[in-house]
């Protein structure tokens, strides 16, 4: 699914217009996908994951025996929607009042403020929650104050992959001598939906779209996982490492993605209004902009902006643009062009009629030059030789 604010408006007043950002988040996407329409923004958006509560999980309903019959000497809670989805699975089994009495004799770590407000409301109260809302403070503070011989429940945040961030969490504890009780309050899995799954790989891997989010780390792990599963995950870190900038809504989230070195930015508040405008400050900053035959020129995933005014380009049109801004000013061959283009044609003529298409497109066909007998150059430099050219 895609969707795109109208053209017509003016770039001042929507600063994302011409990008395209894609989206991983199953919860809370189409409010995630308006704050960025709102501001011009193209999303593509594939959810990755769907999450399964285990009401019914003889796994969780064991555990919650245990921690009844002897509470831990301390209980980590990490995510809201986890620890609420816990005390509601225990009152389907008659044994919420004992649960809460049971974690109510336990000191209480909140990751974030999702995980303190649900456990406020089960009427207990955390000892400590880090500012960070980040997993590794807590994993810090519990070594930094001894836990040999601490038995510590954790609730897990969901599947274990390679790239999930809390199995490594109750490793390190264990091997610092704790007895660690993990609480699988709910699991994830992929989303079924894997062709979106795959159309946002391919998306990142050919620079399709200008940024990727990720609102959770399970959803990245996911992606990681797909991307592994269909060949292209060395290509696909590659691009999330130097074409296609990651933005995380905060630390935990991007844990997966810089385990793999590839550079994510996140904003102080880990909220999805904060990513937004976070997203929209650095998008445009980072831009790459050229001066094509006196035009302020702006490629993005897929669109083009020219001075200021977003411009619809075929696929087959942005293709070419982006061959020829690969090297600005250089002279691209027509075998080239033809090679970038879709379709297994040997005919240059189809460069010619492409480079007609763009040429109209751009409003301005000076801004491609012709150098005959060799190919097509972007107008960057202003100073030409005019008799290069021809019609």
């Amino acid at each position: 699914m895609s969707t795109r604010r109208d053209t017509a408006d003016d770039a001042d007043t929507l600063p994302l217009a011409g990008f395209t950002i894609g989206i991983t988040a199953a919860r809370r996407a189409d409010e995630f996908a308006a704050l960025l329409t709102r501001r011009g923004a193209e999303v593509l958006a594939a959810p990755t994951i769907r999450i399964l509560p285990l009401v019914d999980d003889t796994e969780l309903e064991k555990v919650t025996e245990t921690i009844i019959a002897d509470p831990p000497d301390l209980m980590v809670a990490t995510t809201g929607i986890g620890f609420r989805g816990w005390v509601e699975a225990a009152d389907g089994w008659g044994s919420a009042e004992s649960l809460i009495g049971a974690l109510g004799k336990s000191r209480l770590i909140a990751r974030g403020p999702k995980a303190k407000g649900a456990i406020r409301a089960a009427g207990l109260r955390e000892e400590w929650s880090p500012e960070s809302e980040s997993s590794s403070e807590v994993l810090d503070r519990l070594l930094e104050e001894g836990v040999e011989g601490v038995r510590i429940a954790v609730q897990l945040h969901g599947a274990t992959t390679e790239w999930e961030p809390l199995p490594d969490f109750c490793a390190v504890l264990r091997a610092a001598g704790a007895q660690v009780l993990p609480v699988p309050v709910y699991r994830w899995n992929m989303h079924p939906d894997v062709d979106r799954i795959d159309r946002m790989i391919h998306a990142v891997v050919r620079g399709d779209i200008d940024a990727i989010t990720f609102t959770s780390a399970p959803a990245a792990a996911a992606i990681l996982t797909r991307a592994k599963e269909l060949g292209k995950l060395s290509a696909f870190v590659h691009a999330m490492r130097t074409t296609v900038p990651v933005m995380c809504v905060g630390s935990v989230t991007a844990g997966p993605l810089e385990a793999l070195q590839i550079p994510t930015i996140y904003p102080k508040r880990f909220r999805l209004g904060a990513l937004a405008r976070l997203i929209t400050e650095e998008l445009p900053r980072r831009s790459h902009e050229l001066r094509i035959h006196g035009h302020d020129t702006a490629i993005r995933g897929q669109a083009v902006m020219v001075d200021g005014e977003l411009r619809e380009l075929s696929a087959t049109s942005l293709i070419l643009l982006k061959a020829l801004a690969a090297s600005p000013g250089r002279v691209v061959s027509r075998q080239e062009l033809l090679a970038a283009l879709p379709g297994d044609s040997s005919d240059t003529h189809a460069v010619e009629v492409a480079v007609a298409r763009l040429r109209n497109a751009l409003g301005d066909p000076k801004m491609i030059q012709t150098v005959v007998k060799r190919g097509y150059r972007l107008a960057v430099d202003l100073e030409y030789d005019a008799d290069d050219e021809e019609d």
